[in-house]
């Protein structure tokens, strides 16, 4: 079952429970993964997608800082809910420990001695990486650390 035909048969159900915030949620995920595919006119294969519930993860905590930053923690606690939903359909996420060894493992690869090594460490550090879910800035600090200790 496709990530699309899951999300479809989780809307029927949410409807049937009458589950609103899970129902407005997956409708969400449903309309942003419909969008791109009529900007990419074509029907999106599974890693996009899951790229674009990534956005919507990303999107959110976004929108929590903001929140938090201007008071509004109701809203903020809306907003988390509703990356646990979209948390359900996406991949496991990358622990740090994973993020480490990816990284060491590029440096190895690439010979990456200094900052100016940056773009090739992450890009085959996410290569390792590839079918988890991880946070692109944390693996950024990473690599910064990482180099900038060298």
């Amino acid at each position: 079952m496709t990530l699309q035909e899951k999300i479809q048969n989780d809307i029927a159900n949410a409807m049937r429970s009458k589950d609103r915030l899970r129902l407005d949620v997956l409708r969400g995920m449903k309309t942003a993964v419909k969008n791109k595919e009529i900007e990419k006119m074509k029907p999106l294969e599974e890693a996009e997608a899951l790229a674009v519930c990534n956005t919507l993860v990303k999107q959110r905590r976004d929108s929590i800082e903001q929140f938090r930053k201007g008071g509004r923690e109701e809203l903020a606690a809306k907003e988390e809910a509703e990356i646990r939903i979209i948390e359900e359909y996406l991949p496991a996420s990358a622990s740090d420990e994973d993020v480490r060894k990816a990284i060491d493992e590029a440096i190895q690869e690439t010979a990456a001695s200094s900052m100016k090594d940056m773009g090739k460490v992450m890009a085959a550090a996410k290569t390792k990486l590839a079918g988890k879910t991880i946070d692109g800035g944390r693996v950024s600090q990473m690599v910064k650390e990482h180099l900038g200790g060298k």
